[in-house]
């Protein structure tokens, strides 16, 4: 390849790095893992202390090694996923590390050093960013400022940034050959996020025109969240009493809330927080299922749990029904899920994607009949429920599929091609 230009899908649960060259070729890089070459690369980081003081260092691996040191239960180490739902909120500051202060731009600068291929580092880079940033009250400039100060870190000098939408509708835009109106949907494990682009593939230049944004915080890691909350959770207490003083409580509902995100579990690990778990297990009526609960955290399993939880949404992507099973020390669940009751418990949030694609289509002023084709991609436009939104709003004949993973780092790749040629 003769590399110009590069486009990063910095994600949530894993990100992508495409690299477009001069012929107006675009290829996803590849990292290599035990399990073999991966394009799509696991948005994690594990951090440990290597010697002993006072000449100990702090040191790190990240993606799939990450995952598999993260698994030792007995290393002593820090764990940390799912970084970009902390980049827009004011209330994280910073971290310690073994006793080293990392900002939240300074972790999310350490993991891009270790995605960006550094030879390259000075090519023009468009890295994506969601509709809406995930969290509550988030602050979408202090989100854009920190993920400049992260490349910076990453030793990028320079960075642009585009809608993560835009960036999958420009893969599919250049295979047009005659003018479209598209509503693209870009399902990620934060956030789903919809736009509505006009393309003219006019004189060997494509022009792309965003006429509308809208987002939501339902994605993927929601949709596991239902599978927990619906099967795990009420064999870990949620649905028990513990006894306070003569009265009958109910279980506090923060600690299967965690379940959400797994990676906040990690969250509950402190010593307050499982010195209160056990308290609530003496005085619980059923003091088992929150013993359950405390292996489960103090053993840093829910990695565990969303793998098994992953595994049976996909599976009920493909069959009406589908086998769940987890097993954790005393734990063991084994269940028959069926895809009707799965749909019923992801219905509200099928719902409020719903209500954001009306809110896309409202700003651009367009009715699904205006709509040429829809473009979908990420691991949550497999679900079923979420394919027959579409299908039954601007007709099954309209689907247009994107790789699941790749579609928006190679668009990007292609805008920041694109882009440099224009400023030339």
């Amino acid at each position: 390849m003769n590399p110009i230009a590069i486009g990063v899908d910095f994600g949530t649960t894993n990100s992508v790095v495409a690299i477009a060259d001069a012929s107006g070729a675009v290829v996803a890089r590849r990292f290599d893992t035990p399990a073999g070459p991966v394009d799509a690369y696991r948005s994690a980081l594990l951090f440990f202390r290597e010697g002993r003081p006072p000449h100990a260092k702090v040191r790190h691996v990240s993606g799939p090694a990450a995952l598999d040191r993260a698994l030792d239960i007995d290393g002593e180490h820090r764990f940390l996923q799912s970084l970009k739902t902390y980049v827009s909120s004011p209330a994280f500051q910073d971290t310690r590390l073994f006793g080293k202060k990392f900002l939240i731009e300074d972790l999310i600068g350490v993991f891009l050093a270790d995605i960006l291929p550094a030879e390259l580092s000075r090519l023009p880079i468009v890295s994506g960013r969601p509709v809406v940033f995930a969290g509550e009250r988030a602050n979408e400039t202090l989100a854009l400022e920190r993920m400049t100060a992260a490349y910076r870190n990453a030793g990028v000098e320079t960075v642009d940034f585009a809608y993560e939408p835009f960036g999958a509708a420009y893969t599919y835009g250049r295979t047009l050959t005659r003018p479209e109106t598209v509503l693209v949907a870009d399902f990620g494990g934060g956030t789903s996020d919809f736009s509505v682009m006009r393309f003219n593939p006019a004189g060997g230049r494509l022009e792309a025109n965003a006429l509308s944004h809208a987002g939501v915080g339902v994605a993927g890691d929601t949709f596991d969240f239902r599978l927990i909350d619906n099967l795990v959770s009420p064999r870990l207490g949620r649905n028990s009493v513990y006894r306070s003083f003569e009265k009958q409580l109910p279980m506090p509902a923060r600690y299967y809330a965690a379940f959400a995100q797994w990676h906040k579990l990690s969250l509950l690990k402190s010593a307050d927080t499982m010195a209160q778990l056990r308290r609530l297990a003496k005085d619980a009526e059923k003091p088992e299922e929150i013993e359950h609960l405390i292996e489960i955290v103090d053993h840093d399993l829910g990695y565990e749990l969303y793998v098994a939880v992953s595994k049976l949404k996909a599976q009920l992507s493909a069959s009406d029904h589908a086998p769940f099973r987890f097993a954790a020390g005393g734990l063991c669940i084994e269940t028959e899920v069926a895809r009707a009751d799965f749909e019923r418990w992801i219905a509200e949030d099928v719902a409020s994607m719903e209500a954001t694609v009306d809110l896309a289509l409202e700003r651009a002023g367009a009715v699904p009949d205006d709509i040429d084709a829809v473009f979908l991609t990420g691991g949550t436009s497999f679900v079923p429920a979420v394919r027959n939104l579409f299908a039954s709003r601007f007709g099954a004949d309209k689907l247009r599929f994107g790789d699941a993973f790749a579609s928006v780092a190679c668009g990007l790749a292609l805008v920041a091609a694109d882009r440099a040629r224009q400023s030339d």
